[in-house]
């Protein structure tokens, strides 16, 4: 960055020091009339003909862009796209459907249906609805619950001896009817969500809480696909420690690995792995990416049937796959109670990732997502494909990436996916019967290469932001031990708490001037800024309230050096010993000052040097009014802590808001000052800080507006202005009535008031207060 010229690389300004008073006196505020509720609902509620076709484009973006369709630019790049995008969708479909425990032809359904509603509903381009590993996953975990396989075991005697088996179609229609349930209450709360206008929601789902969250979710796919590739007996498990105990279980029956179903899913991981990379690395150069998980299942679909894996090695292959369409069915409503507690983070963590992945791509190609109508899309979208037995839909990665890169431009793209999908529903689905399941398996491990790589942002993040590292880390763990709704929960709560810990103890300390500058920067950071002699500055970085005002007074102690508490009540004391030692005789009160007979006298109050004797010039059994300079010695040997500044300027402009407990505790701080001479400054502040101010009646007879500035330099220039008047003048001091009545020596002791003295004590102290 080239450096400005001398003559332009500084500017001058000359104006007014603006107190609030000051500014708004040559400044006239706007009058902003706000509407009443009743305005608001009416103007809401107002239907025009052009109001009623925007709220329908909105409700129905398909109405917005599709007139503006260029057919002849698009069409071509769109086709190629939507056929690339189907055959992964084709494959991922069969294989996530293993991810939601349902027969594998539901899978397809999957990949179909919500392609289909969000051509129509949907505000990305080039989002492609359909099934997700980690969403899949999460609904595999309820399907599991609910409908496990100890349900469906049956009582065998066909070889003479008692055998349990378990009835396969019960248990897959069971599971079927549940996720399609579960598909169709996630639905009904995301459209609710999305009437309601709450896609903010998804913003407290902070980058790092959903890395370490779907980094989890990997490896809880990982494990669950293990089972798979090795093709080994394992016991479904569900909630905390379930991938503890499905490891336990896969290690105990590794002996029974199936050889046949091994092989076929390490190659099938090895080349899709190295393919891929192939893709993303000359992706430059490859106009289409190369559809390995396509040319995979087909080469081990015709390996399997070829060679009957099955008969001859017991692999496990898929078996049946529906040809055509089902017809849909409504939702099992008594199951709601028992699912709402997992539909409401599925529903979340779907919505969120199918936004994040919009954003991205809209974001690169220059457009909008509206968060709340894709809430209402995908509500719309889950809706309807629960009534066709699919389960819940968000968006892939990859099949995303896909249709993106392979020159997708809208929606379109995707209803030309779902082309490819309906082949395979109608046609294409008996072939794939001889698939093996541990080439399906091996096709989602492939695919989360990318969530496993995000476990490198640890040590970025850990430079950058050591809380966000430890919310990712925090999240990733819980999501792994307690499963992932539990652990979303705990991640959740976790980064809210970090947020609270981040506001209870906020960045705080001292400013001091850059000299010959308007700029004030902290003490403890740089070497040559200097504090205005008598002046404290005091920064107070974060939103102020009831949960952190305390940590605002342990800094003003910090910064000022003592507490204004503590010095009024010794300064109330050492008033109380005074007179109590005048009336015992032992100070001799003069019209000049205190003077004990060692010789020891009030500095502030010296006698005059032009007076022969000072005795002369003793009140006998009268009062005089005796002035306190408390920053001299004292004629008492009492403790009172030394004030060597006059002034306290709080800069509050890095807080947002404050709530009334906030503004009750600062106006009492600002009035402890003032009982020990030190006034208290507000500088910098927003308007709002300002009229919670007024609002909660922090004005009164001696704190007025004039103690706010517009800036930090505004009100130190005003300190500054004042003391230039204040220094021909007598020192501000406490005043009292003393009696002298002796003329006793002045003992050097420690003083302890007795019973009789208390009175005096609190007389004293009620009239420093007046």
């Amino acid at each position: 960055m080239d450096i400005p010229s001398p003559e332009y690389n500084h500017y001058l300004v000359s104006r007014a020091i603006y107190s609030e008073p000051t500014f708004q006196g040559e400044n006239e505020k706007k009058l902003r009339v706000s509407k009443t509720l009743r305005e608001r609902l009416q103007k809401s509620c107002s239907c025009t003909s052009r109001k009623a076709l925007k709220v329908t484009k909105s409700f129905l973006p398909v109405l917005e862009w599709l007139p503006k369709y260029k057919v002849k630019e698009w069409i071509v790049n769109d086709t190629i796209s939507g056929v690339s995008t189907g055959l992964v969708a084709t494959l991922q479909g069969l294989a996530f459907a293993l991810l939601a425990a349902v027969p594998v032809g539901f899978g397809l359904y999957s990949s179909f249906f919500p392609l289909l509603t969000y051509f129509i509903f949907g505000t990305s381009k080039h989002l492609s609805a359909g099934p997700f590993p980690v969403v899949s996953l999460m609904v595999g975990s309820v399907v599991l619950s609910m409908a496990p396989d100890d349900k469906f075991t049956l009582l065998s005697n066909g070889t003479g001896l008692n055998k349990t088996v378990i009835n396969t179609v019960a248990r897959d229609a069971a599971r079927v009817g549940i996720s399609g349930t579960l598909c169709f209450l996630v639905g009904i709360l995301q459209l609710a969500m999305g009437v309601l206008r709450v896609g903010f929601i998804v913003r407290y789902l902070a980058d790092p809480l959903v890395g370490g969250f779907t980094t989890a979710a990997a490896f809880q796919v990982l494990v669950s696909q293990l089972k798979l590739v090795l093709n080994v007996p394992t016991n479904n498990y569900n909630g905390v420690l379930s991938i503890i105990y499905t490891l336990r279980d896969i290690f105990s029956n590794i002996a029974l690995t199936n050889i046949a179903d091994l092989i076929a899913g390490l190659l099938t991981f090895v080349v899709c792995v190295v393919v891929k990379e192939i893709n993303d690395r000359y992706k430059h150069i490859l106009k289409v990416p190369i559809p390995i998980e396509v040319i995979v299942t087909v080469i081990a679909t015709g390996i399997s049937y070829g060679a009957n894996l099955a008969g001859k090695y017991n692999a496990g292959i898929v078996k049946t796959i529906p040809r055509g369409f089902i017809p849909p069915v409504s939702p099992d409503v008594s199951m709601f109670s028992d699912m709402i507690g997992s539909a409401f983070p599925i529903a979340i963590v779907a919505y969120a990732i199918a936004v994040s992945v919009g954003k991205v791509y809209a974001t690169k190609h220059n457009y909008v997502v509206d968060g709340n109508q894709e809430f209402i899309a995908f509500g719309i979208t889950n809706i309807f494909s629960g009534a066709f037995s699919c389960f819940v839909a968000t968006t892939a990665l990859s099949r995303t990436a896909v249709q993106e890169s392979t020159g997708g431009k809208t929606q379109v793209a995707g209803l030309i996916s779902s082309l490819i999908v309906l082949i395979a529903i109608v046609a294409l689905g008996t072939l794939l019967e001889p698939l093996q399941k541990s080439v399906l398996a091996a096709i989602v491990i492939a695919n989360l290469k990318g969530m496993f790589w995000q476990v490198l942002d640890v040590p970025r993040l850990w430079k950058q932001n050591k809380y966000d590292s430890i919310i990712w880390v925090f999240t990733c763990i819980a999501a792994i031990i307690l499963g992932l709704d539990l652990g979303l929960l705990a991640g959740l709560v976790f980064g809210l708490l970090t947020i609270v810990l981040r506001v209870q103890f906020p960045s705080s300390g001292a400013l001091g001037n850059v000299p010959g500058t308007d700029i004030y920067k902290s003490v403890k950071d740089y070497k040559n800024v200097v504090e205005p002699e008598g002046v404290k500055i005091i920064r107070f970085s974060s939103p102020l309230f009831y949960g952190n005002i305390d940590s605002l007074r342990k800094t003003i102690v910090s910064v000022v050096g003592f507490s204004a508490i503590r010095v009024y009540n010794k300064r109330a004391k050492a008033l109380s010993l005074i007179q109590n030692l005048i009336k015992k005789g032992k100070l001799r009160a003069t019209k000049n000052g205190i003077i004990s007979e060692s010789g020891v006298t009030n500095e502030g109050f010296e006698p005059d040097p032009d007076l022969d004797d000072p005795e002369e010039n003793e009140i006998q059994s009268k009062e005089v009014e005796v002035q306190v300079d408390w920053n001299s010695d004292l004629p008492v040997k009492v403790s009172v802590p030394k004030v060597s500044i006059h002034s306290i300027i709080f800069d509050f402009g890095g807080i947002p808001f404050m709530d009334v407990v906030a503004v009750r505790s600062i106006k009492q701080i600002a009035k402890e000052f003032q009982r020990i001479d030190v006034k208290v400054f507000i500088a910098a502040y927003e308007d709002e800080v300002l009229k919670k101010f007024e609002a909660c009646h922090f004005f009164d007879g001696d704190l007025k507006h004039d103690i706010f500035f517009l800036t930090v330099h505004d009100a130190v220039l005003y300190i500054q202005s004042q003391n230039m008047f204040r220094d021909t003048e007598d020192p501000i001091f406490e005043k009292i009535s003393l009696m002298q009545e002796s003329k006793e020596p002045l003992e050097f002791t420690g003083l302890e008031p007795s019973e009789n003295e208390l009175d005096a004590q609190e007389e004293a102290m009620r009239r420093l207060a007046s």
